[in-house]
């Protein structure tokens, strides 16, 4: 599936948290949120990613935006992750990288020079209508959190 674009309605997905409960876009409908994608718990790349977020968790509650990870980890993996740093929001697992896929964020990428499959560190804002707000590809993480919080601040 190719990359989705602001205004797109957000795909259908079902997947597993960190305690093996199944959040689906269904349950998040009614609510603006984010959902970002990364390739692997407890890696340097990710923990900076999911360490600023967690940083700025305050002012996303104060927005009212819960945040959502999600990566090919699975529940156990994931809560040793939120333990070990104090994560502060809910991560979401996707072995198969289907819901991944429908978002664009998985597919062919470039890691030092050779192309490989893999996951594409990913942002989304979706609104309460289940329309994609914004969107990042290709996620630089030291910093991306704090753009994030700035597009939901305008």
């Amino acid at each position: 599936m190719g990359r989705l674009v602001t205004g797109d309605k957000v795909p259908n997905f079902s997947l597993p948290n960190e305690r093996g409960r199944l959040i689906s876009s269904k349950d998040l409908f009614g609510k603006r949120h984010i959902i970002y994608f990364y390739p692997a718990d407890d890696t340097p790349g990710c923990t900076t990613e999911a360490c600023q977020f967690t940083d700025l968790i305050g002012g996303f509650k104060k927005l009212r935006v819960p945040i959502y990870g999600v990566s090919p980890d699975d529940g156990p993996t994931h809560l040793a992750f939120i333990k070990k740093y104090s994560l502060g929001f809910s991560l979401l697992s996707d072995p198969s990288h289907s819901t991944m896929e429908k978002f664009g964020a998985y597919g062919e990428k470039t890691l030092y020079g050779k192309k490989m499959l893999g996951v594409i560190r990913s942002t989304f804002v979706i609104d309460a209508m289940g329309k994609i707000e914004r969107v990042w590809y290709n996620v630089r993480a030291d910093g991306h959190a704090k753009k994030v919080i700035e597009f939901l601040e305008q």
